[in-house]
């Protein structure tokens, strides 16, 4: 089955390339080869697509030449008589003539595709492909086809893009927008298709992101105005300008980062820690020769440490009281706290807890002064 897909895929792409070159009836061969191998929605779209200019192309084939007849001499004023002009052919239907007038008519781009203003990109993307296949020029031949067509193209883009869609919805419908927009352009009386709001794609790039390859034909109308090129690089330059200023923001906070990261190189660990920690850092135990307070140091610390051990021991001692008033502090805070609730609430399990609250900090200080004494 896997075979067949890529071989699908295969006829797929020569079918494109067919189209490409105008040659429709071996596009469609290979569109049709590749449905019975793996049948794919591109390959239902793009059959679609061509059967509108199949048919045309058949009819124009198998005309008859009438101008010459078996057993017949011509005479001389057959001869000389001009050619009898042929009534052009409507290569459209009434139906379609009505639906371009339905989309000209239209006063918003929801309308235009269908929709209602809570579509989601899926339904945009649905509405698109059905209206696009239905007036592309070279399938809709009739007068104001080509003008539906970007109307439906432009109508798509701007609803599909987050932000021109918020704009669009606050501005509404945009008629007045309009009329003055066509007093003050030189497009003189012809239909606004943009509506005030142009996309910056054309109809026709749309279509192809959609369905691949170019399949444009001498009357699609692609949009490549010096405006549109001007507002791109003026949007570029917008861009390359905030990203400047963004970067010149930022850069005191990368300064701090990136001195707070070599700080962490450049300071070197304590020499000591009053708690033990892991098998490498810290693991050796000693005491205060006054205070006999414990601390702990690294493996080789005799080695690498040549200052005076007394006064770091007195270090110690007087970082290691200060820890233990502070923590005695906050216990009797805790206990004189649980004493008071007790009290006032006459809570006699809150005051057993009170009673009972062991204030590890106090006891040790406490011992540390007997022992000095």
């Amino acid at each position: 089955m896997d075979g067949n897909k890529e071989e699908s895929l295969r006829c797929i792409d020569l079918a494109t390339n067919y189209m490409k070159l105008g040659d429709r009836v071996k596009a469609k061969r290979f569109l049709l080869k590749a449905e019975k191998l793996y049948p794919t929605q591109k390959a239902k779209d793009l059959l679609e697509f061509l059967s509108g200019g199949l048919d045309d192309d058949a009819n124009e084939n198998d005309n008859p030449n009438n101008e010459e007849k078996s057993g017949d001499k011509p005479n001389l004023h057959q001869r000389r008589a001009a050619p009898q002009p042929e009534p052009p052919s409507n290569d459209y239907t009434q139906e379609q003539i009505e639906a371009v007038k339905k989309i000209k008519q239209c006063k918003d781009y929801y309308e235009i595709l269908g929709v209602t203003k809570e579509a989601t990109d899926s339904d945009l993307k649905k509405a698109y492909r059905k209206l696009a296949l239905q007036f592309h020029p070279d399938k809709n031949k009739c007068p104001g086809a080509s003008e539906a067509f970007k109307a439906i193209g432009n109508a798509f883009a701007i609803l599909n893009d987050m932000e021109k869609r918020k704009q669009y919805d606050l501005y509404g419908p945009l008629e007045d927008q309009q009329s003055s927009m066509r007093r003050h352009s030189h497009r003189g009386n012809r239909h606004d298709f943009s509506r005030g709001f142009e996309a910056e794609v054309s109809a026709e790039e749309l279509f192809n992101m959609f369905f691949g390859g170019s399949f444009g034909g001498p009357n699609v109308y692609v949009r490549r105005g010096r405006q549109w090129e001007r507002q791109r690089a003026e949007n570029a330059n917008q861009q390359g300008s905030v990203g400047t200023g963004l970067l010149l923001q930022l850069m005191p906070i990368l300064i701090l980062v990136f001195l707070s990261v070599m700080s962490n190189f450049l300071v070197s660990d304590p020499i000591y820690a009053f708690q033990k920690s892991g098998q490498v850092k810290y693991s050796l135990e000693k005491h205060t020769t006054a205070l006999k307070v414990p601390y702990y140091v690294k493996e080789n610390f005799n080695e690498y440490y040549d200052g005076n051990l007394r006064r770091l021991e007195a270090n110690i001692e007087e970082e290691y009281v200060g820890m233990l008033r502070h923590n005695c502090y906050r216990e009797r805070s805790q206990r004189e706290s649980l004493l008071w609730r007790a009290r006032q609430y006459g809570d006699k399990t809150m005051m057993d807890r009170a009673n009972s609250f062991k204030m590890q900090s106090c006891d040790a200080l406490d011992k540390l002064y007997n022992r000095s004494t």
